[in-house]
């Protein structure tokens, strides 16, 4: 992820997560965090990552029975911003970047199964063996 500007990479989940942002940030929380997973736990940990005033961005459709407990959200004293993503107004200029050779999109997959072994790799992903699984014929 350096690769792509990260300076810091943290790889814990849930509140040893948030502990760990915490102390990347003197305490503070960071500015701006974006949730991009979709469930109750890395809503949960980007609310408790944002610092007071910090602003949560959230991407893509929560998985079913994501449930934000307002009391915790009122009390974070963050901005929840979100919605869906308009894929169609980027995707012409995507493709072009791609056909371009401007852009790699080959590098978000670190494994590669047959469609056969679909399953394999939603349990990788879930597992974080894997971050991104590309599907072959």
């Amino acid at each position: 992820m350096r690769e792509f500007g990260a300076t810091d990479i943290v790889e814990e989940r849930g509140e040893a997560a948030v502990a760990k942002v915490k102390d990347l940030t003197n305490g503070l929380g960071a500015d701006s965090v974006i949730e991009a997973v979709g469930t109750q736990e890395s809503f949960m940990q980007a609310i408790h990552s944002a610092r007071g005033g910090g602003h949560v961005g959230f991407v893509g459709v929560a998985h079913e029975g994501v449930h934000l407990p307002m009391d915790e959200v009122f009390f974070a004293e963050v901005h929840l911003h979100g919605g869906p993503a308009p894929v169609r107004r980027y995707l012409p200029e995507l493709i072009r970047l791609i056909w371009d050779r401007t852009i790699d999109p080959g590098k978000v997959f670190d494994l590669t199964l047959p469609l056969d072994r679909a399953a394999e790799g939603y349990a990788a992903m879930a597992e974080r063996t894997a971050i991104k699984v590309m599907l072959t014929p």
